[in-house]
């Protein structure tokens, strides 16, 4: 059974996509930390980070570079952080959190509730400071 990334990169769930490349995948997290906190995925199914291929594994970091560097220019913060946690989707991915206080980080706080118009802003946002 695929997994919901695995739906949302292959379009039979909706998303906000940040970006999208041959091999790499990056959309708002919908019970975000942060404004702006997305998530970076490998199109390959495969569970465990650590599990990816050197190759792949390498590139999915690139890939998060490019998207963190959009957000650091889209969104109120002083760093954008990341966090591999991987137990709630059996699918590799890297948070992409911007935050201004390390508490901002703490995956026990509660989630942010925002609106379908403030998540499509927060998309558009970062997509225009991607490089073209």
């Amino acid at each position: 059974m695929s997994s919901i990334f695995t739906k949302i990169i292959n379009g039979e769930i909706p998303c906000y996509k940040i970006a999208e490349s041959k091999d790499y995948f990056a959309f708002l997290d919908i019970r975000p930390l942060t404004r702006g906190h997305t998530l970076v995925v490998p199109k390959i199914e495969v569970d465990y980070i650590f599990d990816l291929e050197n190759e792949l594994y390498a590139g999915l970091y690139l890939f998060s570079k490019i998207v963190a560097e959009a957000i650091q220019k889209s969104v109120d913060c002083k760093r954008v952080g990341t966090a591999v946690i991987g137990l709630e989707v059996p699918h590799a991915h890297i948070h992409l959190i911007p935050f201004n206080t390390m508490n901002e980080m703490n995956f026990s706080n509660p989630k942010l509730e925002l609106s379908k118009e403030e998540m499509q802003a927060i998309a558009d946002h970062i997509k225009s400071n991607l490089p073209a």
